[in-house]
């Protein structure tokens, strides 16, 4: 009689996360020696430091995105949608809440994993430093929804200054941070003004971003 499977959980779908469980996937989970499960609250991943790109409309995070369902198939390994809300180390279980629509209806009941070997690979969130006013005020790029609010918000502030006759107003768009997202974020800003001039929003160009 053989020996159940080890059961290995790694919640978090980010980089380290998702390799984690392709690679366990494609050679425990492929050869039948354990029974690799990733968690996450998102149906899809994509790569952190592309949502810059996200942010300016450069990148579409409905293509580039990586499905965790499809990817979990062609790896050997089982994806489960949900969000981590506690963690039973004695009894070896961690319990997922409920899923819910948009209309806050349940979809999914909350419900209880169990684990021989559990990973936590939840990632990291932007660091303000202390700096006044960036926690209450700044939009942060640690996922797709917070990128695509940048977007939108971006394109209502570049509509309504493109309605202006003013040619004295600017648009002031301040970055905090210059590592290599809130440079790169800066270059493509400069790209998206380009691009939306082309696409017919009048008065607006380069000497108009500060």
């Amino acid at each position: 009689m053989s020996l159940p499977l080890k059961k290995i959980v790694i919640v978090g779908g980010g980089a380290g996360g998702l390799e984690l469980a392709t690679r366990l996937g494609s050679s425990l989970g492929r050869g039948k020696q354990a029974d690799i499960t990733l968690v996450d609250r998102n149906h899809s991943h994509l790569w952190k430091p592309l949502l810059h790109e996200v942010a300016t409309g450069s990148l579409d995070e409905g293509v580039d995105a990586i499905s965790y369902l499809a990817h979990a198939r062609n790896h050997h390994f089982h994806f489960q949608l949900g969000s981590l809300t506690d963690i039973n180390r004695q009894d070896k279980t961690l319990l997922l809440g409920e899923i819910l629509d948009t209309h806050g209806e349940p979809l999914v009941p909350a419900r209880r994993l169990s684990y021989d070997i559990l990973v936590m690979a939840l990632g990291s969130v932007s660091n303000d430093f202390g700096t006044a006013g960036v926690k209450d005020h700044c939009i942060f790029l640690d996922s797709p929804a917070q990128a695509q609010r940048f977007h939108n918000e971006m394109l209502n502030l570049f509509l309504r200054f493109s309605t202006r006759s003013a040619p004295e107003e600017r648009v002031n768009i301040a970055i905090v941070g210059g590592g290599a997202t809130g440079v790169e974020l800066s270059a493509e800003l400069h790209n998206a003004v380009q691009e939306l001039h082309s696409y017919g929003f009048e008065g607006l160009d380069n000497q108009a971003l500060t």
